[in-house]
């Protein structure tokens, strides 16, 4: 996925969650969107080397949008993605063209498809031999240790039910994946942030011994393109 031309800058705070302001290289003081609702640890303190697009549609508030983030964990400044309205179109783009072996061989691909208790999947992948299978996709973009990516980054009430849902997929006989897209290029394995959040790590448990798969993929980011590169090892899938 091309991503637009982006503006160098430095953060100065972010705020309200959805909003940041920022300083450009240029000595501009602007106002930037932030496309997540996350908390954002580790990634979002004063300071910090941000990159943001601007948009030319003279109806927005806010034109400009915080897209990647520099993180150093000690071993150098690293681009990461932190727009969470990405995953979705990296993963489907990944899977039209054959390149997510987990997910290859059926045919048909629908998005944003309703399901479960007034849910929607994020892809519903279709073949008449295979039957259905139900991908939902996570955004992963926090790292405590280098290598190492973990999700969730916050208490994610919202991503217990989606693993509650799956699991009836799976039991009416359909198959279901969790995809963890890591927005990191230096990610060698995924971990649960346990300790975040207890509750997502044993409603994980109980969808993967239900039969709900998962996989790990971490993206290929930099200033031009972001792109789903390969896939990594979750280290603790079921304890």
């Amino acid at each position: 996925m091309r991503l637009p031309p982006l503006l160098r800058g430095t953060l100065i705070q972010r705020y309200k969650r959805f909003l940041a302001d920022v300083r450009l290289d240029d000595g501009r003081l602007v106002t930037a969107a932030c496309p997540n609702t996350g908390s954002m640890l580790g990634l979002c303190a004063p300071g910090s080397v941000v990159w943001l697009s601007q948009s030319d549609n003279p109806t927005r508030r806010y034109p400009f949008t915080w897209e990647l983030v520099e993180a150093d964990l000690g071993r150098g400044p690293l681009l990461v993605g932190i727009n969470t309205g990405y995953p979705n179109k990296l993963v489907a783009e990944a899977v039209a063209a054959r390149r997510i072996r987990a997910l290859a061989g059926y045919p048909t691909l629908r998005r944003e498809v309703k399901y479960g208790r007034n849910s929607r999947i994020d892809i519903l992948l279709e073949c008449a031999k295979c039957g259905l299978c139900y991908v939902e996709i996570k955004n992963v973009h926090l790292s405590r240790r280098h290598g190492l990516a973990e999700f969730p980054d916050s208490v994610t009430a919202r991503g217990v039910k989606h693993l509650a849902e799956m699991t009836e997929m799976v039991r009416q006989g359909h198959r279901a994946v969790m995809v963890f897209l890591i927005q990191r290029n230096e990610a060698r394995r995924l971990a649960l942030a346990r300790d975040i959040d207890p509750a997502y790590g044993a409603a994980f448990n109980a969808a993967r011994a239900a039969g709900v798969e998962a996989i790990a993929l971490r993206c290929r980011v930099g200033l031009d393109e972001i792109a789903v590169h390969r896939a990594v090892p979750i280290a603790d899938q079921v304890l």
